[in-house]
């Protein structure tokens, strides 16, 4: 689903793309201003990264501030992710970015990632 004039554009943010909005990445910028949606899985590797790459206090500030855009996982998109990364296993996709990626084709909107991985997909945005 992308904008329309009286509406914001509605992203699945993986990991990547989380952690580059953190950083303020100005590729980012429109991004960080649309509607994002993003799973407990990615919201996992980002409090992990925060917890090794800053402090406990900023993972949880950040973190706690991202838990009302989180999307809920059915064991339909489960399957249908791990379907991917079982088809596609020589390139090592994440369990997170699968279900990412399967959550955002079954809502019919876009997947927001930075990683390679991913390029080219369908229904990928992708920003470096």
């Amino acid at each position: 689903m992308r904008s329309t004039e009286n509406s914001k554009a509605v992203f699945l943010a993986d990991t990547y793309a989380l952690i580059e909005m953190f950083k303020g990445n100005a590729q980012y910028e429109e991004h960080s201003r649309a509607l994002l949606v993003t799973t407990v899985f990615h919201l996992a590797e980002l409090y992990y990264y925060l917890l090794r790459e800053h402090t406990r206090e900023i993972a949880n500030k950040y973190c706690s501030s991202l838990t009302d855009i989180l999307a809920p996982v059915t064991l339909n998109v489960i399957a249908v992710a791990m379907h991917l990364r079982l088809a596609n296993k020589e390139q090592r996709l994440s369990y997170a970015d699968c279900v990412g990626y399967a959550l955002a084709q079954e809502q019919g909107i876009p997947f927001l990632t930075g990683d390679v991985q991913f390029e080219g997909r369908p229904g990928v945005e992708f920003v470096r």
